[in-house]
């Protein structure tokens, strides 16, 4: 079974822009979250998989840390567009700059917490992996972070 492109839009445009989405059940629909909030996106060096946390093979290179390490991005229209059963960041997602040691990135995850183990849910692969050593300052430009249900 397979979720035709409505719902999967419906469905994205609920979870990421926290817009309603009607006649789902009812004409009132799936409703949005009175105040919408943010995921925050981390980096990996190995696949996730269902049983990870957010913090599970997350990057360690020096900068990685603080306010260089997971990326809050806005549930809303701003933060998120969704069209053709894709939901992509609005804008650049850019993390610490490395200062020391060295990461191979490979996945994301879009989960819950700023920080600590957190709730993981939704992981993906990079369509490359990105070697990350001193004066390299990993990022996603924007409508690179692509999010599909199916």
């Amino acid at each position: 079974m397979s979720a035709t492109n409505v719902f999967e839009n419906g469905l994205l445009s609920l979870i990421f822009e926290n817009a309603n989405y009607a006649n789902v059940g009812d004409v009132t629909g799936l409703r949005g979250s009175s105040t919408a909030g943010v995921f925050w996106i981390g980096i990996h060096t190995t696949g996730p998989d269902d049983t990870s946390t957010q913090s599970t093979n997350e990057a360690t290179y020096t900068g990685y840390t603080g306010a260089g390490a997971r990326q809050s991005v806005a549930r809303s229209t701003a933060g998120w567009s969704v069209a053709s059963g894709v939901a992509d960041n609005d804008s650049v997602i850019t993390y610490g700059a490395c200062t020391g040691g060295t990461n191979t990135i490979t996945h994301f995850i879009i989960g819950s917490d700023q920080t600590g183990a957190g709730n993981a849910f939704l992981v993906g692969a990079l369509g490359a992996s990105l070697a990350v050593s001193s004066g390299i300052t990993p990022s996603f430009a924007a409508g690179a972070l692509d999010v599909t249900l199916d």
